[in-house]
Order: C-alpha cells, then structure tokens, then sequence
C-alpha cells in the first residue's frame, strides 16, 4: 500500500526528561530534515544515515536557533514503518519537543494520529497485526512473563501458528473443492476419511491454544482479585502482607475498612490486581453500608475471590451468607488466626464450598502466605500452560476470532460425519479460514483495524 503524506509526532512520555524524541516519517522526511537542521560537521543526514549527527534545529524563517540535538536519519524500506525516518534527540521538556514538533508540522508533514507509525508498519506489510496489538502490549506489560509473552508475539510466535493453522485449513479446503469439481469420480468416501482425520487434529491444537486464553489475558491485565470476609478477620492485614508494607490501617475494631483500596503487586511473574474491600455485615452506618455496597459489586466482578474467615470464631450468619454469594466464583478460602484455640468448623466449611482451595494462615505470625502465593501461581497456569511457554493468547480479540474458528471447524466435522455434501461443508471450512486471518489481520474491515490502533499512545 502507498502512503503519500508524511507524519509527525513526540515519540517520548511528556514532561521533564534527559531526552526528548521528535519521530518524523514519510516520503518528505528528509525535505524536511534538511530545512530545519544544520550538522556541525556541515554534513548533510541523509551522507551518514543510521548514525547520530550532531546539531542544531533552527527555524530559519524567523531567523532563530531552536536546540541542540542529535539527529537521525533511517532510509526505507529498512525502517519501523518501511518508509523513511528521522528521530530527532532534544532536550526533554515540553518546550524543546513541542517547539521542534510545531516546526516540522510546519514544514510540511502532519501529526500523526495514535498508533500510526505502527499502523503503517501493518499496512506497508512488516508487521501483521497481531504483531501491532503486541507493541502496546509491550509497553503495558506489568511483569517480566507479561513482558515475554508480548515480546514473543511481536517476534511473531503466536502469528507463525495461527498460519500454520491457516495452511493446514487451504490444505482441506483445496481437497473440498477437488470432490466438488470431480463429484461425479468415487472419490467422496476417502476425501471425506481424509478430511475427518485431519479436521479432529486441527480441532486438539486449536482446542490447546484456546486453553492459554485465560492465562494470557492475566498476565496482559492481571488477576483481579478482591478480599471478602466479615469484619475483623483480617482482610487488611492479607493486604499488608502481600504488599509488603503498611497499606490499610488495621485495628481491632471491626469496620475499620469502609472504602475498596485496590494495589497492583506481582507474584511470581504474576501481575496481581488486589483490591481490599469493607467487612460484608448488616450496618446502620452509612459510609459503611456504602463500602459494603462496593464490596458486593466488586467480588461479582473480580476474576478470583479470596474469601477469608477467622480460625478463632464459629461461622455466623454473615459468613454463610458470603458462601452462598460467591459459590459460583472462583475462590481461595483463607482460615486466619489459627495461632488462636480454633473455634471453626472446617468439615462444615468443607461441605459448604466443595473443593475448593483452603489455606490455613497466621497472618501475625507470617504463616501461610508462601502457600497462598502459590496456589495463585497454580490457579493462573492450572497445569496446562507450563510457566516457561510464552505461546499464549493474550487478546480478547484474537479469543473471539479463535473461538470462531474453532465453532466453525466443529460444525465442519460434524458435516463430515454426517456426510453432508461436500458444498455446505466447504462454506465451514472457508469461515475456519476467515476467523483465523482476523487475528493475523489479513481478513479484517478498515474499520477494525482504525479501532485497533486508536486505542495506541500517539508517537508509536
């Protein structure tokens, strides 16, 4: 795809920094580098390309030197965009880079929408778009895993199989559509073997990777996970504890806590999104009631439950009613206190919840906590993802697309079997080859792919 105009945006986060980063790209890049900047070398960019060139940028219709920078210039199509590029290096600041940018616009290119210079890495083909969506995700990555699984995407991991897939789909549709030309040869009985083998293959290795979605969405966002219990069993001090630090007060009086604090900590690699909540119990009170209020809509949200109890008290009516609200949510039960004479019917606890992970902790005497971490740890992967496998699916948007796919490819097999004829089950397999190039980009609207890089910061 052509792109005529050219592009410009501050590439680097404002405010106060050592370095600021104007980004320049497009046919004029260097029309317009050259107008604005004087090597002190008196060379000019484009005679020592891909190496730093000192100067300065000046404005020469009004006769002014704006900065001292160094800058750069990349010759297409070996470039971010696959077209010409020119950084320029300033002092960081918003005056420096917003006055060089100003300069540039001026001179002809034009500010650049959010995600453009990747989006014209997708279009100029060196990039697909499940590589795009994972420079973002690069970039939001809360942990060293999350960073990874983004980083593989990017290189192209998760783009590979998903083509792999693709192939292994033209591959049954090219046999469809040979029964179809030659249905008049007895060939239906042995393509239709053929393709049921094939198509039951094809189903386990989409099944599998479909099974890393939510392990991949965790590590992308993190695991929302809130504390819910009955005042004063030491849902702040979980807290604390997990944080390392003095987070939420903690007192024996019971309703201490009466609004949700929520903290972002990492767990083996894990982003962990906690969110302490008010003691759940009937209260006149009304900013209590209020964060009781939040507690409930919060848990119905979150992706797991950590419903806390106290070893040194009987269960109460407060506590089996937090049982029946979160039974169908995922959930950890922590048994707090149990430096305490243990007062806790834990067999009746037991046949409440099923099976469900129970921890018993001390949370005074630092005890259980390690077997917490790892439980989480364990939850998040469930034994089919191994911690080292970075070939994930990490997008909503790639899941919708796989599941899709995989529905198709189901009601497929199921034709097969049922040996429909061989025009209704190409339109399945045909459906299987679309869904997966959505996540690819290459059977995706204008429209999405606008969407998709709308939500990038400007300069990437």
């Amino acid at each position: 795809m052509f792109i005529d105009d050219t592009i410009a945006a501050i590439a680097t986060a404002a405010g106060e920094a050592g370095i600021g980063i104007v980004r320049i790209s497009g046919s004029k890049a260097i029309e317009i580098i050259d107008d604005i900047f004087r090597a002190n070398n008196n060379k000019k960019i484009y005679e020592d390309q891909r190496k730093l060139t000192y100067g300065y940028i000046f404005d020469f219709d009004n006769n002014e030197k704006i900065d001292e920078v160094l800058a750069v210039y990349m010759k297409a199509p070996h470039t971010y965009t696959k077209e010409d590029i020119v950084e320029i290096n300033c002092h960081g600041g918003m005056i420096p880079v917003k006055r060089i940018l100003q300069l540039v616009l001026r001179k002809g290119a034009r500010l650049a929408e959010p995600g453009e210079f990747t989006k014209r890495a997708f279009l100029n083909g060196r990039i697909d778009l499940a590589q795009a969506e994972a420079v973002m995700d690069l970039i939001s990555a809360k942990t060293e895993k999350g960073f990874e699984v983004a980083f593989d995407q990017l290189e192209g991991s998760l783009s590979k199989r998903v083509e792999e897939m693709r192939k292994e789909v033209l591959e049954l549709l090219a046999h469809i559509e040979v029964s179809i030309d030659f249905s008049e040869e007895d060939v239906d009985e042995v393509t239709l073997d053929y393709l049921l083998e094939k198509s039951i293959k094809l189903e386990k290795s989409m099944t599998k990777l479909l099974s890393t979605s939510d392990t991949g969405k965790i590590l992308r966002e993190g695991l929302s996970t809130v504390i819910v219990g009955k005042p004063n069993v030491g849902k702040s001090s979980l807290l604390n504890s997990l944080l390392r630090e003095a987070r939420a007060i903690v007192t024996e009086v019971p309703g201490t806590t009466r609004d949700v604090i929520e903290e972002q900590l990492n767990i083996q690699g894990i982003p962990i999104k906690l969110i302490d909540t008010a003691g759940i119990r009937e209260t006149e009170d009304i900013v209590e009631k209020i964060g009781v209020g939040k507690s409930k809509e919060l848990f119905n949200k979150a992706d797991l439950v950590i419903f806390m109890l106290d070893a040194s008290r009987e269960l109460t009516n407060e506590d089996l009613q937090i049982i029946e609200m979160i039974k169908d949510k995922k959930i950890i039960v922590l048994i707090n206190k149990t430096d305490l004479p243990n007062k806790l019917d834990i067999a009746k606890i037991c046949h409440l919840i099923g099976e469900r992970s129970i921890i018993k902790t001390s949370l005074k005497e630092e005890v259980g906590l390690d077997e917490l971490e790892n439980v989480l740890v364990n939850m998040v992967y469930k034994g089919e993802v191994k911690s080292n496998s970075n070939l994930m699916i990490a997008n909503v948007r790639h899941k919708d697309a796989l599941e899709r796919a995989l529905n198709s490819l189901k009601e497929g097999i199921e034709a097969i079997r049922r040996q429909m004829p061989m025009d209704f089950i190409e339109v399945d397999y045909k459906n299987v080859w679309d869904y997966l190039g959505e996540i690819t980009g290459d059977t995706v609207g204008e429209d999405l792919i606008d969407h998709i890089f709308a939500n990038f910061c400007i300069g990437k």
